[in-house]
C-alpha cells in the first residue's frame, strides 16, 4: 500500500514541473487567446492586408479607389525599375550609416566612455542634456532646429556670422543627419553607460599595471565584455533609423529629393500620390530589407558566440 501510494506521488511530483500553475492546456490556451488576438489584428492583418494591397492598382482616389484590380506583381516590377526608389535606397544606406551607426553609436559609447570618472553633479548635468533631445515631442524638436537652421533669422547663421545660408536647401542630408545623431544618441549613452559599469574592475586594472594605453584597455578588455551589448544597439539604432520618418518635419524629403529616404518616398507615393498599391509594395520591399539586416546581425552575433 505504501509502495503504491509513493508511485502514485511520484507519478505526481513528476507531471507537476510540466504545469505548475494547474491550468491546463485548455486554461493556458484561454490565457494566450487575448495575445495572439493582439498580434492577429496589428500585425499579421496589416502585413497581410499590404501583401494584398501591393499586387493590386489601389488608389486613393478615381476608379481605381472603388475598384481595384489585381496585377500581381507589378507594382514591384515598377518600382524596382524606378530610379527614384533606387536613389532614395541609396540615400536611406547612407542616411543609416551616417547618423545611426557612426553617429549614435560612436557618440553615445564616447559620451557613456568620457563620464565615467565625471564628478556625480557634472555627470547628471551631461546626462541631462543629452537625454532632453530624446525627451523632448519630435515635433517640438524639429521647429527647434528649424529656428536654428533659418536662412534668415536662424541662430547658426548668427553664431558663424553666415547670414542668408540656408543650411535645409544646400546641406539638406547633412542636416537631417545631424539632427538624427542629436535625437537618438541618448539611447546609446544610456546602454552602453550600463554595459561599462558591468565591465569587472580588476581586469581594467590589471591592464593598467601592465602598461597598457586607454586604446588598448578599449581593445583587449572592454570591447570583449560589451561586445553583445554593441551589436544590440546597433542592431535597433539600424533598424530604427531605417525606419523614421523624423527628417520629413525637417526637409520633407527637399530639395527635389536630396534627402528624401524611403519612409518619406512611400509616404509621397501612397499619400500626396494617391498610388496606395505601389505604396504598399515599397512598404513590403523595406520590410524585406529590414529582415535582411535583422538576420545579418543575428548571424554576426552567433559567429561571436562560437
Amino acid at each position: 500500500m505504501a509502495t503504491a501510494h509513493a508511485r502514485s506521488s511520484g507519478r505526481r511530483s513528476r507531471r507537476r514541473p510540466d504545469d505548475v500553475a494547474g491550468l491546463g492546456r485548455t486554461g493556458a490556451g484561454t490565457f494566450l487567446v487575448p495575445a495572439l488576438a493582439l498580434i492577429g489584428l496589428f500585425l499579421i492583418f496589416p502585413a497581410l492586408w499590404t501583401i494584398y494591397l501591393g499586387m493590386t492598382d489601389y488608389r486613393l482616389t478615381g476608379l481605381a479607389a472603388a475598384d481595384p484590380q489585381f496585377i500581381g506583381l507589378e507594382n514591384y516590377r515598377q518600382v524596382l525599375a524606378d530610379a527614384e526608389f533606387w536613389r532614395s535606397l541609396r540615400l536611406t544606406l547612407i542616411f543609416v550609416l551616417g547618423s545611426g551607426v557612426l553617429g549614435q553609436t560612436l557618440l553615445g559609447f564616447c559620451v557613456a566612455w568620457s563620464l565615467r570618472r565625471l564628478p556625480r553633479l557634472a555627470k547628471g548635468l551631461i546626462e541631462t542634456l543629452v537625454l532632453a533631445a530624446w525627451v523632448v515631442p519630435t515635433s517640438v524638436g524639429s521647429f527647434l532646429w528649424l529656428a536654428l537652421l533659418d536662412r534668415h533669422e536662424g541662430t547658426l547663421n548668427w553664431l558663424l556670422d553666415t547670414p542668408g545660408t540656408a543650411w535645409l536647401i544646400e546641406y539638406p542630408m547633412a542636416s537631417i543627419i545631424i539632427f538624427n545623431i542629436w535625437v537618438g544618441t541618448a539611447f546609446s549613452m544610456l546602454l552602453f553607460s550600463s554595459a561599462l559599469g558591468a565591465v569587472p574592475p580588476s581586469q581594467l586594472e590589471s591592464s593598467r599595471m601592465a602598461g597598457a594605453s586607454t586604446w588598448q584597455q578599449l581593445r583587449d578588455v572592454v570591447i570583449p565584455n560589451i561586445r553583445g551589448h554593441i551589436l544590440t544597439n546597433t542592431l535597433l539604432i539600424t533598424l530604427w533609423t531605417f525606419n523614421t520618418f523624423t527628417p520629413y518635419l525637417l526637409t520633407a524629403g527637399g530639395p527635389n529629393g536630396a534627402s528624401e529616404i524611403l519612409p518619406v518616398y512611400i509616404y509621397r507615393t501612397a499619400i500626396p500620390g494617391g498610388q496606395l498599391g505601389v505604396g504598399a509594395a515599397i512598404s513590403l520591399l523595406m520590410l524585406l530589407i529590414n529582415l535582411v539586416i535583422a538576420l545579418v546581425y543575428m548571424r554576426i552575433g552567433r559567429e561571436k558566440k562560437t
